[in-house]
């Protein structure tokens, strides 16, 4: 008999029943692709942090999460045997003008007080590196809190780890216990059917994999393009966020401008093979802020939704407070992320 069962198996389902079982629950997951099959199952997992400025709730909970993603993702690893490709390596990105430079100096120095010290935002000359984003001005803002994890590893690796513990993962079953709905796009759809306006939806992102071995480089990201360098010796480049689309599952011109920006931007990139492209949906709220807490119209359960971009970055805090409300009625959801709010 399962005390708690995650409905969705994408990387919120997963962190909260693997935070739960590390509460000493015992847990079913739900959904019927297995792990990974939506959203989650992309190829990019670039965790990477807001700017340090204008600080907020939702940044704040991100640095967090952050920042406990490495503890987080050793003991899922010790657990199942998986490695998610998690390395916290940093990240790069090209300083187009003197305005954005000095804009750079000052993140530099908010970065020192709101990352409390245990990551940096900072500036570094252009030295001529073959692995570095073209940049106009000579200048890299270098930050050292950026990560990676490959994203179906992550899941893959999770899945592993609650297994291992006791717990059990399946495409169908009946829920037992206290119920978490974590259904990403289509439970959003099922929300908003509920409303007289959409509470979110789904926004269709496109991205691609590459033969280039750069695992022991930081990630960048230039002009809207994020090329992150997994551990296998894989290269992601996405991606895309499209709100009008006709197929969620096929690729078309709109990877090939990114794939062409990405190579223009690290030109070391040019002739390498791309070996797989991918679309899916993403989870997105109309607020853009995770939806927690307690579930809208189902009495006594519970709701984790809305990961969009950022999921796999927030996933580790996310797991924690979740499980926290679920098992001890304690609640340190942040107001803005509250359905009530995000409704």
């Amino acid at each position: 008999m399962a005390d708690v069962t995650v409905m969705g198996a994408g990387i919120f389902g997963l962190s909260i029943a693997w935070c739960c079982q590390s509460r000493g629950a015992r847990v079913q997951v739900i959904d019927p692709g297995g792990p990974g099959a939506g959203a989650s199952g992309g190829v990019v997992g670039a965790l990477a942090p807001h700017v340090p400025e204008n600080w907020n709730e939702k940044k704040a909970f991100q640095l967090e999460s952050l920042l406990m993603a490495e503890a987080f993702w050793i003991e899922v690893e010790a657990a199942g045997g998986v490695s998610p490709g998690y390395a916290r390596l940093g990240r790069l990105q090209p300083v187009p003008d003197l305005q954005a430079l000095d804009l750079a100096q000052n993140r530099t120095r908010t970065a020192a007080d709101l990352w409390q010290g245990r990551a940096t935002w900072e500036l570094r000359r252009d030295d001529g590196e073959t692995w570095a984003p073209v940049t106009p001005t000579g200048w890299l803002i270098h930050d050292t809190l950026s990560a990676r994890v490959h994203p179906r590893r992550g899941c893959a690796a999770l899945a592993a780890g609650i297994r291992a513990r006791g717990g059990l993962i399946s495409t169908t079953g009946k829920p037992k216990g206290r119920i978490v709905w974590a259904t990403g796009a289509a439970g959003l759809e099922v929300l908003s059917a509920t409303r007289d306006r959409s509470v979110g939806g789904a926004v269709k992102g496109q991205a691609a994999l590459l033969h280039f071995d750069a695992c022991d480089k930081p990630q960048i990201f230039s002009d809207g393009v994020h090329v992150v360098p997994h551990a296998d010796g894989t290269l992601a480049i996405g991606s895309t966020s499209e709100r009008e689309f006709d197929d969620p599952a096929t690729t078309d011109e709109q990877l090939d401008a990114v794939i062409e920006a990405a190579m223009s931007a690290v030109p070391v990139l040019h002739g390498a093979r791309v070996i797989e492209r991918w679309a899916g949906l993403r989870p997105r709220t109309r607020s853009r802020a995770p939806m927690l807490g307690e579930h809208p119209f189902r009495p006594d359960e519970f709701i984790a939704n809305g990961g969009f971009k950022i999921g796999f970055g927030m996933a580790p805090k996310i797991g924690e407070v979740m499980a926290a409300l679920v098992l001890d009625g304690i609640d340190d959801i942040p107001d803005g992320f509250r359905p009530a709010t995000c409704l």
